[in-house]
């Protein structure tokens, strides 16, 4: 039972706890082992768990790294007690505050006045009680989520084809697929794990993988076919797939007669606007040959998986999209049987568990919506007579009426819409104006809890006990393995302490994660299944019952788990669908015009994930080894824009939209596609100067089916950002330059590096003016070299270094800046003797020292300096070789692409 008390401390002995990885949806079981109880909280080290069906052992370089994550306290960045207008306070005080404010909003203003932004980093029982307060004793389905941004398009799309918003197969179909299709899905980086189980398939019986995607991704590298379409056009592509496979007579005639509806209008639709191979060439701007050859495969084989992910949800056009290829599925009949069917893999490791609940402002909770009948039913389960009775905001309309005063007060939780939302700047201004904004984080210093009035501190990863649900319907759960830190709670006690201060004490007398669940369980067998018009997909009513020792040890389930029956691990077998007359739905499938048009000599911008970063580095920031791969934020460009418009590989350029602007570095990449230009997603105010991705994509263009933003197309001009100075810092504390240029900073051992470059006379005032809060303590020890235009500084506390400065200017026989390895490592040395300080100003370590270089391989800190010195020194000619010596590759695997670059240029050096 919690009580709100802080929990027991561990028992001296070691332990271990099975719990699940906080990252993607593929939901990974990881086994954390606590080290016998010493200086709090207890070394933590972390593996996969290998009986976890979703991961069977393996993890990716994040979920290897999560106990680098663990870092206590401030260092770590967490918020440890409740704060008003920046003071701490109590938690009495706080939750006092927070239901005071929102109930007189409501009494003054009614309950759409209000509203919640809540988060797939949330765990399912956090998400109910908030979905319950919202929306059942509030009265408003003012409560919308992040999944909103990245997977809203595909349950739009489910309930329209499948009647649910339910994925009808699991993890085992990639391995018992004959031929696996991604469609805007790079798994090799997003998915690293899924990746893995699909290339062992594929080595181990032919499992063939077709790649669509504009940009040539690392998910390439393990594929038989890379479609490199144009933006925007994947709807059309697989209209023109659904019209050759009906041409050539591959339509499973007694499916789609017994099983669906719709299939001419969809058929029509598809003709008009792909009606040959020639025409989805021209308006894909692949090859006829390309076209032909992919269309013949998807037609032969019978055990078809399409892969989709933020690629085709992303976009005004995503719901159209997953209807374009579910289309595909039912005219062949591929779906609920082993091997084939659409697989939608969603981004945070609970985007499902909250679908569950109604985290979505369109839904109810256990996958109920607004009808009549719904509203009631909800209304008599929960004894809660002001059930919301119509759909609440999304998530870009939610902002908006924060922005027009219409919301006047927002609790946002576990996400930071400050940076992830489009047009970032307009969410920040309008959170600025909101009379009452809550922000409930495990971290203190986010961008939007900087707007924040109220702060409350919740309790993180390795606190939290719950369940989450990945992108196979696997529900599993989170068990905490550290007490909290601070003045910590989960988020479901703090809602359920809000709830009991607005009067609703009865209804949210929950004193466990457990309670939570069985209410929740019990809500989705509530009148499931009375007659075949009230059946829902999502039913786990066997659970309703659970004690609290079994949910201790509550292993992996698939959903649907119904009262008497095992759980489900596949949907559809029986060709029964969740729509009124049970048959899955054709859905006609027009594809639209770009959302803006693009200007001449405009690049269109796309966005996503990088290999070793998660969301906006709040948890991977903190990890070394997971910004040394890609430690600034680069915008990919091919040869030729770079070309055409003075780019330089490795140089920073400006990118400028109708929304903003950004500073990036610059990397020049044959994998992009012409007139198109990848900018990462996790950037921050935290981190960077000027790249924050939000602020370049406008709000203007959501998918009117689900509401999703556009945030892959989004015209822009680039142009090179010419320094006239470079420098970079090295520093214990954390530092954010003032200079109005670019600055980029990630966390090394010991401390933190920051490269800079800006325009104009180099700051005279070093460390002050344009370092705000920069005053490391000791002497000082200074290098100028007023001819080149060079300053070097570096302060010493006795012999630790505290900080060293390298500044350098920008002209011809100017100097330039020295490697960052040994100068970083430094930082955490034991001391600086005097041997060592002129070698510090120079830069360079006395004697021989070798360079690790940028990191290639994350899981085992394999840089690239090293693999070439390898490669040559034993004249390496494969991954496996570079595996068997260094580890790299060995573990997740996302690295192999790489790797096999890394080769490839390492032999062409050599022979040069």
């Amino acid at each position: 039972m919690f009580d709100g008390a802080e929990p027991a401390a561990s028992g001296a002995a070691e332990r271990e706890v099975r719990t699940t990885c906080p990252y993607c949806g593929v939901g990974c079981g990881v086994v954390a082992r606590v080290a016998a109880d010493g200086p709090f909280p207890g070394r933590v080290t972390v593996r996969g768990d290998s009986d976890h069906p979703a991961n069977r052992g393996r993890l990716c370089s994040k979920g290897s790294a999560l106990a680098d994550t663990l870092v206590p306290g401030e260092a770590g960045g967490r918020l440890l007690h409740p704060e008003i207008g920046g003071r701490r306070v109590t938690w009495d005080a706080a939750l006092a505050e927070v239901a005071t404010r929102f109930a007189d909003t409501i009494a003054e203003h009614g309950p759409d006045s209000v509203a919640f932004y809540v988060s797939g980093q949330l765990l399912t029982e956090d998400y109910y009680v908030a979905n319950k307060l919202m929306k059942g004793f509030i009265g408003s389905a003012n409560i919308d989520t992040n999944s909103r941004l990245c997977m809203a398009s595909s349950v739009a799309g489910h309930k329209r084809g499948l009647g649910a918003d339910a994925v009808p197969g699991s993890y085992a179909d990639f391995e018992t697929a004959k031929l696996v299709v991604l469609v805007g899905s790079n798994l090799a980086w997003c998915h690293p794990v899924l990746n893995q189980r699909l290339l062992a398939a594929r080595a181990a019986q032919g499992t063939r993988i077709v790649v669509i995607d504009p940009r040539r991704t690392a998910s390439v590298d393990g594929a038989d076919r890379h479609l490199a379409l144009a933006a925007g056009t994947d709807s059309v592509l697989f209209n023109g797939l659904l019209v050759y496979l009906h041409a050539t007579g591959r339509t499973d005639a007694v499916f789609v007669g017994r099983r669906t509806s719709g299939e001419e209008e969809a058929l029509a639709a598809a003709r008009a606007e792909a009606p040959d191979i020639a025409t989805v060439a021209r308006r894909c701007k692949l090859s006829e040959a390309e076209v032909a050859a992919f269309y013949a495969e998807v037609a032969t084989t019978e055990r078809v998986v399409t892969v989709y992910s933020q690629g085709v949800n992303q976009s005004s056009q995503g719901t159209d999209t997953v209807n374009a290829i579910l289309n595909v599925h039912f005219l062949t009949g591929r779906i609920g049987q082993p091997g084939m069917g659409p697989f939608s893999v969603t981004g945070q490791p609970n985007a499902m568990g909250g679908r569950e609940v109604g985290g979505l402002a369109n839904q109810l909770a256990a996958h109920m919506g607004f009808t009549v009948e719904d509203v009631d039913r909800v209304r008599r389960f929960w004894n809660a007579p002001r059930v919301a009775a119509k759909p609440g905001l999304k998530a870009v309309d939610l902002f908006r009426a924060i922005e027009r005063g219409s919301v006047k007060a927002v609790w946002i939780m576990a996400t930071n819409p400050a940076v992830s939302m489009p047009d970032a700047g307009r969410i920040r201004r309008a959170l600025a104006n909101c009379p009452t904004v809550v922000v409930s984080d495990c971290i203190r210093d986010t961008d939007t809890g900087r707007l924040a009035h109220i702060r409350l501190p919740a309790a993180g990863w390795s606190e939290k006990d719950g369940t989450v649900t990945n992108s196979d319907r696997t529900i599993s759960r989170q068990r905490a393995f550290r007490p909290f830190e601070g003045e910590a709670r989960p988020d479901w006690w703090i809602l359920t302490q809000v709830a009991r201060r607005m009067g609703f004490a009865d209804a949210f007398a929950y004193e466990s994660a457990a309670d939570v669940f069985r209410e929740h369980a019990a809500l989705s067998a509530f009148e499931n299944g009375a007659d075949w018009m009230s059946e829902r997909a999502f039913d786990i009513g066997a659970l309703a019952g659970i004690g609290d020792a079994e949910f201790e040890t509550l292993a992996p389930f698939p959903w649907p788990w119904r009262a008497g029956e095992a759980p489900q691990q596949r949907l559809f077998a029986d060709g029964r669908f969740f729509t009124d007359d049970r048959r899955a739905r054709f859905v006609p499938v027009t594809t639209r015009a770009l959302p803006r048009s693009l200007p001449d000599g405009a690049l269109l911008l796309n966005s996503g994930r990088l290999r070793d970063q998660w969301h906006t580095m709040t948890r991977t920031g903190l990890a070394p080894r997971l910004s040394a791969h890609a430690p600034e934020p680069c915008l990919d460009v091919h040869p030729a824009d770079a070309t055409a418009r003075g780019l330089e590989d490795g140089g920073l350029a400006r990118v400028v939209t109708v929304a903003g602007e950004a500073l990036a570095r610059v990397r020049v990449t044959d994998g992009q596609g012409e007139g198109t230009a990848f900018l990462p997603m996790h950037w921050t105010d935290r981190f960077t100067g000027s790249c924050v991705i939000g602020r370049l994509v406008d709000d203007e263009a959501v998918d009117p089916q689900s509401g999703q933003p556009d945030l892959k197309r989004m015209p822009a001009t680039v142009q090179p950002y010419r320094p006239d100075w470079t420098a970079f810092l090295l520093t214990r504390r954390p530092v954010e330059p003032a200079h109005g240029g670019y600055w980029a900073r990630r966390v090394v051992a010991g401390g933190h590096l920051i490269e800079m470059a800006g325009t104009g006379a180099i700051p005279a005032d070093l460390d002050t003016g344009w370092l705000p809060g920069f005053a490391p303590d000791g002497a000082v020890i200074e290098f100028s070299d007023a001819a080149r235009g060079g300053t070097r500084k570096a302060w010493l506390s006795g012999d630790r270094l505290e900080a060293c400065l390298f500044v350098t200017a920008v002209t011809a026989g100017a100097g330039r800046l020295p490697g960052r390895d040994w100068l970083a490592g430094l930082l955490e040395a034991d001391g600086v003797d005097d041997g060592l300080r002129g070698a510090l100003l120079a830069g360079r370590a006395p004697g021989a020292r070798a360079d690790e270089g940028r990191i290639v391989c994350s899981c085992f800190s394999v840089g690239v300096n090293r693999l070439i010195a390898t490669i040559r020194g034993q004249g390496m000619t494969s991954v496996q070789e570079i595996g068997a010596a260094l580890k790299a590759g060995t573990n997740c695997g996302s690295c192999v692409p790489e790797l096999k670059e890394v080769l490839r240029h390492a032999h062409q050096r050599e022979m040069a």
